[in-house]
């Protein structure tokens, strides 16, 4: 079975920083596809960040130059290190990978950044 557990998320003044964690069991990290999404309150949930095999990396408008994502294959683990953080960058946070055919999910971790 493939599980995705979140952790990191929290509350944060503007122009701070988070690391957010997704931690994978029953896949590799090192062979599949890792994103990270957010969903706000009446949006839709939108792509921040993905790591793939190769490994190659993509961003979301809104967001680069500020996040980084990265992998940890020892630890099967991928990171979002998110800096700068703006009141709008606010959502719930997911992990997701896409094995045997389809997409799974982690259950997210809330990022709330407010003065």
């Amino acid at each position: 079975q493939v599980q995705l557990v979140e952790s990191g998320g929290g509350l944060v003044q503007p122009g701070g920083s988070l690391r957010l964690s997704c931690a994978i069991s029953g896949t590799a990290v090192r062979v599949n596809p890792v994103g990270w999404y957010r969903q706000a309150p009446g949006n839709e949930r939108e792509l921040v960040a993905g790591i793939y095999p190769g490994p190659n990396t993509k961003y979301g408008d809104s967001v680069a130059g500020r996040f980084t994502i990265s992998r940890d294959n020892a630890k099967n683990t991928v990171y979002l290190q998110m800096n700068s953080l703006k009141p709008e960058d606010s959502a719930v946070y997911y992990c997701q990978t896409y094995y045997w055919g389809r997409d799974h999910w982690g259950q997210g971790t809330q990022v709330t950044v407010s003065s």
